[in-house]
């Protein structure tokens, strides 16, 4: 299971002081940011206090009330942990920046087109600026895949693309016909394939999922590795300094 985003309470007053510069309180810009996230279609993760994770979008807004309303399916077992919460963290990256904030009375309301998480506009946003982790998109010449089981469907394995990969985790693509995975799951025996000299298996798990263009028919995962092993870390510095070196030559020439 994901650990849930950090708290903001609790904090030294340096520590508090940083943080500071992040906040957003303005309504009117909550408000904008808000409209995004509707009109983007983008995938937050909602975090229960209890560790429960549920990959969701913002479904409906309403300006005049302050409510807005997470897309919800009324059987998952995440829909009734974040109901019981007394306060959910919700999470989300809107191109190189991450949004979190924190939602409170999340209610579950049922309508004839579909169900949603409904709840008033949060008091506060965290813009963040990701970090600037050095990532190298592998020659595609090579066609990099990622062989692992599907958590919803372990007797079939798939072949995922891989878009990016750093020393901490890989990007993978994962087309529309396949089954979207929440995120804080874990999935083991992962086999990346960057090319027949460069191979390694490994543990990873999923930090966030982002919408790719529309054309592509996707969603791009972001994954950790986890706990991997000496021989695994050298084997992918060695691919990346490599594919860096021929990135060069290429752009040289």
């Amino acid at each position: 299971m994901e650990t849930r985003p950090a708290p903001l309470d609790n904090m030294s007053t340096s520590e508090e002081d940083d943080v500071e510069q992040f906040r957003v309180t303005s309504p009117r810009e909550i408000g904008i940011i808000l409209k995004q996230l509707l009109d983007g279609s983008v995938l937050l993760n909602l975090n229960a206090a209890n560790g429960m994770v549920l990959t969701s979008a913002i479904w409906t807004m309403d300006s005049a009330r302050g409510t807005i309303g997470f897309n919800a399916d009324p059987l998952d077992l995440a829909v009734k942990a974040l109901v019981e919460s007394h306060a959910v963290t919700v999470v989300g990256y809107v191109d190189n920046v991450k949004l979190q904030f924190d939602v409170c009375g999340l209610g579950l309301v049922n309508g004839n087109r579909a169900s949603v998480l409904s709840c008033a506009y949060p008091r506060e946003m965290y813009r963040f600026q990701r970090r600037n982790a050095f990532r190298i998109r592998p020659l595609m010449r090579t066609s990099p895949v990622a062989r692992l089981r599907h958590p919803d469907m372990p007797e079939m394995e798939f072949a995922l693309r891989i878009i990016d990969v750093s020393m901490g985790g890989a990007g993978i693509f994962l087309p529309n016909d396949v089954p979207l995975m929440n995120a804080g799951t874990l999935i083991s025996d992962v086999r990346l394939e960057f090319d027949a000299d460069t191979q390694l298996e490994v543990s990873m798990r999923l930090k966030h999922v982002t919408p790719i263009k529309a054309e592509t028919g996707g969603v791009r995962l972001g994954f950790e590795f986890v706990r991997i092993g000496g021989d695994a870390v050298r084997t992918l510095q060695r691919f990346i300094d490599l594919t860096q070196k021929r990135a060069k030559m290429m752009a040289l020439n």
